[in-house]
């Protein structure tokens, strides 16, 4: 893979990096101008010289990906034997300024288990937005494209899950989804509770209902070996409460309107893991 399909992949599954381009190039260098390379947190496609040269401009594009940078980055380096170097020696005897492009344009996941009358209003909100929107029901009648059509104006990615055991389309959703739990069996909901809270590496997890259903909830939840921490990673009930009063408040429109401003900073936000332990695997 190169970097351009590299670039293409990132942008599918929303993941940030870093575009190192050659911007000048003079004396004995190891590549021309215009020579570019991918970097992620973890990753790295094509070159820009290897080496010292390379290693360098690896270092600084992944700290601009740890502090969230937005801004292109110059960075100058002289290959010779007297030039400082944390890498070892280059000695082609030229110079090379690199041109490093931070794409911070990752695009938040956002899953909605359950597509009712609740989540199919929620879709239509959250599908305006940029991101990829994940939704996911056991019932393949609320999941046809005639009832999906309310969505043909997305500038959302729709990600369609028809899934008759929701838990198993949960465990496929990439780090830093954020949940929404709003299907129309409460057993589904704690079982979707019960497989979010043995990973670590999601983001928001609500779950609709009332104070009595997540009381009954964390019971179940306890004795599945969720220690305390875990429950605390559940927001429930959802939705900003100032916005569902009066005698509006249990209309679904009102109920997806609060849900999605209530999720609205998350999503605009960096993302960022947490780093909560996941409960232990659940022995047979």
């Amino acid at each position: 893979m190169n970097w351009r399909e590299a670039m293409n992949a990132l942008h599918t599954r929303g993941e940030a990096g870093v575009l190192v381009t050659v911007a000048a190039a003079r004396g004995h260098t190891p590549r021309e101008a215009g020579a570019k390379m991918l970097v992620t947190a973890d990753r790295t496609w094509d070159s820009v010289g290897g080496g010292n040269l390379e290693a360098t401009a690896v270092d600084r594009a992944r700290a601009l990906l740890a502090t969230g940078a937005t801004t292109p980055d110059l960075l100058t380096l002289r290959l010779t034997d007297r030039a400082a170097n944390d890498h070892g020696r280059q000695c082609c005897g030229g110079e090379v300024t690199l041109l490093l492009e931070p794409m911070q344009a990752a695009r938040a996941h956002v899953a909605v288990f359950g597509v009712g009358h609740v989540g199919l209003e929620l879709a239509r909100i959250l599908s305006r937005l940029p991101l990829h929107l994940h939704l996911v029901d056991s019932r393949a009648a609320q999941l046809t494209p005639e009832r999906l059509s309310v969505l043909s104006d997305a500038a959302a990615t729709l990600h369609v899950h028809h899934s008759p055991i929701p838990e198993m389309t949960l465990h496929d959703l990439p780090a830093g989804t954020h949940l929404l739990v709003m299907t129309h069996d409460h057993a589904e909901d704690a079982a979707l509770i019960d497989a979010a809270l043995r990973r670590s590496d999601l983001g928001h997890v609500g779950l609709i209902g009332s104070s009595a259903k997540w009381t009954r909830f964390q019971t179940q939840l306890r004795d599945l070996g969720h220690p305390p921490a875990a429950l605390a990673r559940v927001t429930t009930p959802i939705g900003l409460p100032d916005l569902i009063r009066g005698p509006q408040r249990k209309h679904p429109a009102v109920i997806a309107l609060a849900v999605a401003a209530q999720l609205l900073p998350l999503i605009q936000a960096a993302p960022v893991l947490p780093t909560l332990p996941a409960a232990p695997e659940r022995t047979p």
